[in-house]
């Protein structure tokens, strides 16, 4: 009896947490449905009178071009970050050198540089390779700023595959590509998940390079809906429509491939 009124109580202290957690998007939504005219701090927590998705449609109508080009970004930016992520993590982990400890850890602290100290001399290479101000300059940077990481999870991920699958590859005379190809890749489909859901989510909300790399027909999502509260009279019921279309995309990549990036975290992809 004690045990299960423990359970009871520990549950309901979740569902608690969790509709604590959940009140900023209770609000989201609720405004997103009002009329500009209901839109107030004292009735913020009403139902609207009437469910009114005209919000939705001047939010669409704004955020359009600048949701296809967080596609034209964040799409190849994961994909490569990705597959340079496996080739690290699968050369510093099977294909290890003389330094090759060295060199991880050189990686590694490119994670921890913040993106501040680096902003100024990031803005003056980019603009020397003639990226400034283009779709691909963000793409290369969020590429460089991904690989560290990406190297990190394949590289633990890796680090569970036996050594003895490598050297019986190579005494069937298999060398470094074919092992990667027919043997590597195939065995990390859930690395490739947890990493491509983790470099999409990141890079799909990243505004800090976006901000400043891009100019306003070239901006990410993120930025436009910035702009969206406008100089002087804020619509807030357009700009909760706004946020919740621009999170969109990665709420249905973790709605329908949550399960596998747990899965995959629990493979050992983020494994110390």
């Amino acid at each position: 009896m004690t045990k299960s009124l423990s359970k009871g109580i520990f549950y309901a202290l979740l569902v608690l947490f969790s509709l604590f957690f959940l009140i900023p998007f209770y609000v989201m939504v609720v405004t997103s449905l009002k009329p500009f005219d209901e839109v107030s701090i004292a009735t913020m927590w009403q139902l609207p009178s009437a469910i009114n998705l005209s919000s939705y449609a001047q939010a669409f109508a704004k955020l359009v071009p600048n949701f296809l080009n967080s596609l034209y970004i964040v799409i190849p930016a994961t994909l490569i970050s990705a597959l340079l992520g496996s080739l690290n993590g699968y050369v510093l982990s099977k294909w290890k050198f003389k330094g090759s400890e060295w060199v991880f850890t050189a990686l590694l602290f490119g994670m921890f540089i913040p993106y501040q100290s680096v902003l100024i001399p990031l803005i003056k290479t980019i603009q020397v390779l003639g990226l400034y101000n283009t779709i691909p300059g963000l793409v290369l940077t969020n590429v460089v700023y991904g690989i560290p990481l990406t190297t990190l999870m394949f590289r633990n991920f890796y680090a569970s595959i036996p050594d003895s699958m490598i050297e019986s590859a190579q005494i069937d005379g298999a060398g470094f590509i074919r092992i990667f190809r027919f043997i590597i890749i195939p065995l990390s489909i859930t690395g490739f998940v947890v990493v491509s859901i983790w470099q999409f989510t990141n890079i799909w909300n990243e505004f800090l390079f976006a901000i400043t790399i891009t100019g306003s027909e070239q901006q990410p999502i993120m930025v436009a809906l910035q702009n969206l509260a406008g100089s002087q009279i804020v619509e807030w019921n357009v700009q909760m429509a706004g946020a919740i279309l621009a999170a969109l995309p990665t709420m249905i990549v973790y709605i329908f491939a949550g399960r596998y990036f747990i899965q995959g975290l629990l493979a050992g992809s983020v494994k110390g």
